[in-house]
């Protein structure tokens, strides 16, 4: 396998600081109150539902993933879905997106992670410049769906306090509760995503599984 070893570690890195490139690593892109704000309708071959605010799309490339803004208060939505989003989480928890909060909305499940990132991939960044990030996870038979939501860090919304926050109760919940998950044609297969085969991706996932057991030699080359 070369060097692939630590492939799609290196790649995990990436995928969680990145401010442009969230979903997959392959690069796509105060408690102020949200009473008036009304929605914006949110509809794509696998997801449908509303997002509070003005909200716009900005990314609309591929299928199987969409982006978009709310510039009045610096937030942006990453869309995406993919065959194996629980594996895809897999690999983020080996950087510590960990403890997910577990909700119920519309008859499906959801995990909600919350972390941090800097802007760009300077991890050495000085002028606090940190995005918070919510990221939710459901995983259905045939494919898994994933929401992104990126608090800017000249965001007004206050998105400390994780499920208690105002970013939470006022942003996050009600997206949630309006979404509904449709299944969709080509679903990309998460191997893919990181240029790998099945087998290739089965063997990083197997070392995945050896390091959380304890083995913290095998993610070593």
């Amino acid at each position: 396998m070369e060097n692939k070893n630590m492939i799609i570690i290196a790649v995990a890195i990436i995928a969680v600081i990145a401010i442009a490139g969230i979903i997959f690593a392959t690069g796509m892109l105060n408690g102020n109150s949200n009473n008036n704000q009304g929605t914006t309708p949110l509809k794509t071959d696998f997801m449908e539902g509303s997002f509070v605010g003005n909200v716009s799309l900005v990314n609309d490339s591929q299928k199987f993933m969409h982006s978009y803004e709310d510039k009045n208060h610096h937030i942006t939505y990453n869309i995406s879905t993919v065959d194996n989003s629980t594996a895809l989480m897999e690999i983020y928890e080996i950087q510590g997106v960990t403890n997910p909060d577990e909700r119920s909305f519309n008859g499906h499940d959801w995990k909600i992670y919350f972390t941090q990132a800097i802007p760009g991939n300077n991890t050495n960044n000085t002028s606090n410049e940190t995005m918070n990030i919510v990221i939710c996870q459901s995983q259905g038979e045939k494919q898994g769906y994933l929401i992104y939501i990126i608090f800017d860090s000249k965001s007004d919304v206050d998105a400390s306090g994780k499920m208690f926050s105002p970013a939470y109760k006022q942003y996050v919940e009600p997206l949630l509760k309006s979404i509904s998950l449709k299944e969709s044609s080509d679903v990309p297969k998460i191997n893919e995503e990181f240029g790998l085969t099945e087998d290739e991706f089965s063997q990083q996932i197997d070392l995945i599984h050896q390091y959380k057991a304890g083995n913290l030699s095998a993610l070593n080359g």
